[in-house]
């Protein structure tokens, strides 16, 4: 397979993965080409890449940035901004477990947990069973956000190795 095939081929999959992680297909596709190439891309260059207009452009950017998954590159003499990726794909992997965390995981723990508030729940069969189905639905999500923690904090052989042990 010839180089702009396959980089082709990349791009698309992961724009496709992109979905995945909750974010749209342009900035995972944003986000492949600056992860692939072997130095800073300025926007112009990203449009004319992806065939993408400036404003998605800048602003796929400045929400990958935003994500701490590219970063702005300057330099020296050269007026335009220039983007580069996070390369390490554990870093790259942690960085979208705590976003999604940030993003998804306390919005419906804090949800959640005003829910349990309902009043008269001690008295009502339906309240009664209206906080114990939150209670229970709290009880995974807090599991998963704990999880997720240590997946955050482990280095890259602790987490293999516990991912192994999960799969003897």
């Amino acid at each position: 397979m010839k180089y702009n095939l396959a980089k082709d081929k990349f791009i698309q999959t992961w724009g496709t993965l992109g979905s995945s992680w909750g974010i749209s297909r342009t900035m995972a596709q944003v986000h492949a080409l600056l992860l692939i190439s072997p130095e800073a891309l300025s926007a112009e260059e990203i449009m004319a890449d992806l065939k993408i207009s400036r404003g998605n452009a800048n602003m796929t950017i400045r929400d990958l940035m935003g994500w701490g998954l590219v970063f702005k590159e300057l330099r020296a003499g050269d007026r335009k901004e220039y983007f580069i990726a996070e390369k390490d794909i554990w870093k790259v992997a942690k960085q979208i477990i705590k976003e999604r965390r940030k993003r998804e995981i306390e919005p419906v723990l804090a949800v959640l947990e005003e829910l349990k508030k309902i009043e008269g729940a001690k008295d009502d069969k339906k309240n009664k069973a209206f906080v114990e189905a939150v209670t229970n639905i709290e009880s995974v999500v807090e599991k998963a956000d704990f999880a997720l923690d240590r997946a955050i904090k482990l280095d890259e052989n602790a987490l293999v190795n516990a991912l192994f042990k999960l799969f003897k």
